[in-house]
């Protein structure tokens, strides 16, 4: 089992690596900056394409067991060999920004959205460090589990200086890592979900996935996250439904 483990995570490193940095480092402004003009560009080019090819979407093939918000990758080639682009948005990741553009919902209305990279980036070095933690340890480094299966990081034991975390792209707080009981690292959405509940409107009851109160009221999707549900007004992991 820690063999398997080890050869999972050291593909998944491997990628990194070949890749290098998550995103290049250009830092102008353009860049760096969700822009609505961008967003309604390729919103407009991606209904086109949907109703050009009768009911398809221009994306990049993922497997069937990745994670929802990050599973229908925008291809912009397709875009462009149908002419209905004619450059890839400045702040995108192919083109030296930090943003990664996404379909949310695309069987029934495809919707486009980004990634925050640097969430990415956030993820990827503390995976580094559990990477290194477990080809010497057969578990993860848990630590308080604060909810079924889902657990606080051991920061210490991976010789970080303090408790990992992610810059939110929705308040800009500092939203926690936490780990699910394999190990698997995700994002802490509680804080934002429940600033959304109290000010979007909503129907969302318990046992639904309230996720999507997020993507559906800002430009960004809430990657790496589990599935969060609705119990007594605040939000909670729902790990029944990943």
């Amino acid at each position: 089992m820690k063999n398997t483990y080890i050869g999972a995570m050291s593909a998944f490193l491997i990628i990194f690596f070949l890749t290098g940095c998550l995103y290049p480092n250009n830092e102008l402004s353009k860049n760096q900056v969700p822009n609505q003009a961008q967003l309604e560009q390729i919103q407009s080019a991606v209904d086109t394409y949907h109703n050009e090819t009768n009911g398809l979407v221009p994306i990049r093939t993922k497997s069937n067991d990745t994670p929802i918000f990050q599973k229908y990758l925008i291809n912009f080639n397709k875009l462009k060999e149908k002419n209905n682009i004619s450059e890839i948005p400045a702040n995108a990741y192919q083109n030296g920004g930090i943003y990664q553009y996404v379909l949310i919902t695309p069987e029934e209305n495809p919707r486009v959205k980004l990634i925050d990279l640097q969430i990415t980036e956030a993820i990827r070095e503390v995976s580094v460090k559990l990477e290194i933690y477990r080809t010497e340890h057969i578990y993860p480094p848990y630590g308080k589990e604060i909810a079924d299966g889902v657990f606080k990081v051991d920061y210490k034991k991976l010789n970080l200086q303090a408790y990992p975390y992610v810059k939110s792209p929705y308040s800009k707080e500092n939203l926690p890592i936490v780990m699910d009981n394999q190990g698997k690292l995700y994002v802490d959405y509680r804080i934002d979900l429940m600033n959304a509940l109290k000010e979007y409107k909503h129907n969302y009851e318990t046992g639904e996935d309230i996720r999507y109160l997020l993507a559906d009221n800002s430009p960004f999707v809430p990657a790496y996250s589990l599935p969060y549900t609705i119990r007594e007004g605040e939000p909670v992991f729902n790990n029944t439904n990943k």
